[in-house]
């Protein structure tokens, strides 16, 4: 992980810090992740350790991007997953602005892989950008926040609403959002841009009726008593049927690295199990690496967010759902079918499925002492 970051850790339910040894963070964190890979535990993740009958990946290097989002997290404590499936050079890209980052680096190559949201992802695709979808990770994570003023969706129209960036995840999620109850985002909503800090104090301040977040920022907002929640995507309806972040690659790292590719996906899968299973570890992991900085908001996002889901749904409604909503608002031009042909590749995942099929359930005692080691290691 990132080795320039200062030695923090957080207490577990104050979020208090204290220095503790580089070298120690660095030996828990690979042991952890050794344990939940191997799998004397990968069995107990429903991913079984296949990769000795595979062929090497075609490159040992793979690039991400480095967001503070904790909904991210997969791809994060992936890190020593990745290794083992024989990237020996894993490499977290720090970008400036907001999502907008992750885009512009999967286009130009200068990213491999990484999570982002379905919805901008297609917009990218709709725009001819190179990426390629690969698979779902999880359900859920932004909420909408709100003043008295404002008791549902349609009462944004109107209003003020607060977002850090106009085309980035929050302003996307929210314009098809307000497709569906039938407002146009174009004319109906005024949004204005703000830094995310900046954005929830104008929002405890009253200066502005709505702010759309990802975490951190709704735990932030729940502990400082700011404003209520509107929607929460990872429980309402419709938006909790559909994945919000996805595995998004470079076409041409796909094309050209096939193997690579699908061991990638795999870490990243096994993190979302990780995370779905083990919250306390994963978010201690966050906070060591210095991906966040609250140990205490992490751990809160991993419980809420379901990490669990990559399995059950299928990513190619959320494809279809987000194109559909997004061409309402003028976002997209082209078909959901066009989009789907064009920008998404699910043979990988089809694979993974077909690897983990009858692994789901495992012995009381197997998982139990999965549990018991990976508990040591936090």
């Amino acid at each position: 992980m990132n080795q320039g970051k200062g030695p923090i850790e957080m207490g577990s339910t104050t979020g208090a810090t204290r220095m503790t040894d580089p070298g120690e963070r660095r030996y828990r964190r690979r042991n952890f992740l050794h344990q939940a890979s191997a799998l004397g535990a990968s069995a107990a993740l429903g991913l079984p350790r296949l990769v000795a009958a595979e062929p090497p990946p075609e490159t040992t290097r793979i690039r991400l991007v480095q967001l503070p989002t904790v909904c991210q997290a997969p791809q994060y404590v992936a890190e020593e997953l990745l290794r083992n499936e024989g990237f020996a050079d894993v490499q977290y890209l720090k970008k400036p602005g907001a999502t907008k980052a992750i885009e512009i680096a999967l286009a130009s190559g200068e990213a491999d892989i990484n999570m982002h949201f379905a919805a901008p992802s297609i917009i990218r695709v709709d725009a001819g950008d190179p990426i390629t979808i690969l698979a779902g990770v999880h359900v859920g994570c932004f909420e909408l926040f709100a003043t008295e003023r404002v008791r549902a969706l349609r009462d944004l129209k109107g209003k003020k609403v607060v977002i850090q960036e106009l085309g980035a995840s929050n302003h996307v999620f929210l314009a098809s959002m307000l497709a569906y109850v039938g407002l146009d985002p174009r004319k109906d909503v005024n949004f204005e841009t703000h830094p995310s800090a900046e954005a929830m104090q104008l929002l405890a301040e009253g200066k502005v009726d709505a702010f759309l977040g990802y975490p951190p920022e709704p735990q932030e907002l729940r502990a400082r008593k700011i404003g209520h929640v509107i929607v929460n995507s990872s429980v309402d309806p419709p938006w909790s049927q559909y994945f919000c972040c996805m595995v998004v690659a470079n076409r041409e790292f796909v094309r050209n690295n096939p193997v690579a590719t699908k061991r990638a996906l795999r870490a990243m899968l096994k993190a979302a199990d990780v995370c779905a299973t083990e919250p306390a570890c994963s978010a201690k992991l966050l906070v060591d690496g210095g991906y966040t900085k609250r140990y205490d908001y992490a751990l809160q996002a991993l419980k809420d967010i379901p990490y669990n889901k990559w399995r059950e749904y299928d990513p190619q409604d959320t494809m279809r759902f987000y194109s559909l909503r997004l061409h309402e608002v003028g976002m997209v031009k082209a078909s959901p079918q066009k989009i789907i042909a064009d920008g998404t590749d699910w043979r990988f995942l089809r694979e993974l499925k077909k690897e983990s099929k009858g692994m789901t359930r495992l012995r009381r005692g197997r998982r139990e002492l999965f549990l018991q080691r990976t508990l040591r290691m936090c």
